[in-house]
């Protein structure tokens, strides 16, 4: 009917449950071909849409679990076929494997059953019918060897195109990196107040902090570059106060930013006093001071600088924290990092979130990373920070740094420079209320 005809024909497949699909059957992009509720309960609707599309998944949906079906060689009509059989429950993938071969499936309008058959469904009736040895197979154990079953949807399902998926679309991205590439080079402090801002990285150690400051620099040099030195360790290598300034490849100038790395903030009193934020803060040290965190900084000492002038203040402050670790950080690190947090505010510090190591997450892979706000994990970790640390979402950014790779990638750069310029918006915001 042309009330159907103008529905929009949209899986019911959670984000999370598409990715474990795709990732469980070898990195496939799947096309939705059918869908019951909208082509009707029919074998015949479903072979109809489905044979000759090649690779084909079917998954039915019972409640809050789903049993699918994998043919490699495709649908084919009034044909037992051999497929991967599986069930999915809580983003959980069982596959039946009963027989050395592969079990076989049969889809009909009829009420027949195959006695051979591991799984058996009347598309008339919705009803699936599965021996107990299969129902066991796939750990199934509420449901009976005849079920009835709310939806069912076919897909095509190809290889995964990783991005960028067309020459537009990488177009698309070199044409954003150099645009950012630009505006971070035009770019002139408030009234020119300062020659360069200073944007300050603190956080726990091994979170990101002197990659974030190599990712910077390789994007401007061009090519992967790692001067500041990254440790594995618990304890960090960023036993000093470091300022890196870093020169435009192409004419040589220095860019109208200062990135402060520091030492890390630590559970014990290994990293960094927090008492000694205010200091950095207010410019009273300079490049290369030495942490130490039994004896916190104290006017006097050698490297004290009595009279900063706004130059050698801290004009934004990035709180970089291991996007995988939000869950697991202890409830004194949460403390520490409040502590920070209300340091900060203290001294009217404008301040965001920077989250690291987004690349690594479950689930999430290298295509994600062009929409990469809008995938769930990573808008449930924005949750996570928003809800304990008390940001605004706005000013929680994500980036991929360069740690292991040899070449630039066009998107990475693109999370880095908008992650970049969201810390010179914020640096404006500070010196427009000194």
């Amino acid at each position: 009917s042309t009330r159907l005809r103008s529905m929009a024909v949209t899986t019911q497949l959670t984000w999370m449950q598409e990715k474990n699909l795709q990732n469980y059957f070898g990195g496939k992009q799947f096309t939705l071909l059918y869908k019951a509720s909208v082509h009707e309960f029919s074998a015949y609707a479903l072979f109809q849409r489905c044979c000759g599309q090649g690779p084909i998944m079917v998954v039915i949906y019972k409640g809050h679990c789903i049993v699918g079906v994998y043919m490699k060689g495709g649908c084919k009509k009034e044909e037992k076929v051999s497929a991967v059989l599986f069930a999915l429950q809580e983003n959980k993938i069982s596959e039946c494997k009963i027989r050395s071969q592969l079990p076989t499936v049969w889809f009909d309008d009829g009420s027949g059953v195959w006695g051979d058959l591991e799984f058996h469904v009347n598309m008339r009736k919705q009803v699936m019918t599965m021996n107990s040895a299969t129902i066991g197979e796939l750990g199934l154990l509420q449901m009976k060897t005849t079920t009835p079953f709310e939806e069912c949807e076919a897909f095509r399902c190809e290889v995964l195109v990783t991005y960028p998926q067309s020459l537009l679309k990488l177009s698309c991205l070199y044409s954003l990196r150099q645009s950012l590439l630009s505006d971070m080079k035009m770019y002139k402090p408030y009234r020119n107040l300062v020659p360069q801002v200073r944007i300050l990285l603190l956080g726990p150690t091994g979170a990101g902090k002197s990659s974030f400051f190599n990712s910077v620099k390789s994007v401007f040099r061009g090519h992967v570059t790692h001067q500041a030195l990254v440790g594995s360790d618990t304890t960090g290598v960023s036993d000093k106060y470091r300022t890196y300034s870093i020169k435009d490849m192409l004419d040589g100038n220095l860019l109208p930013f200062i990135l402060c790395d520091s030492m890390g903030l630590h559970v014990k009193d290994k990293g960094l006093c927090v008492d000694d934020i205010a200091y950095i803060l207010k410019g009273h040290i300079s490049d290369r001071y030495q942490f130490n965190s039994m004896k916190p900084i104290t006017p006097g000492h050698s490297n004290y600088v009595d009279c900063p002038l706004l130059k050698d203040r801290i004009h934004c402050v990035a709180l970089v924290l291991d996007i995988n670790s939000l869950e697991y950080l202890s409830h004194e690190m949460i403390a520490k990092i409040k502590k920070t947090r209300r340091q900060l505010i203290k001294c009217g510090m404008l301040h965001v979130v920077l989250l690291t190591h987004v690349d690594s997450m479950d689930l999430i892979t290298k295509g994600d990373l062009t929409d990469i706000y809008r995938c769930i994990p990573v808008k449930q970790k924005l949750q996570v920070v928003h809800k304990e640390l008390g940001f605004a979402l706005s000013d929680i950014l994500v980036v991929s740094n360069y740690t292991s790779e040899w070449e630039l990638d066009p998107v990475k750069d693109v999370l880095i420079l908008s992650a970049l310029r969201h810390m010179l918006w914020a640096s404006e915001d500070f010196l427009e209320s000194v």
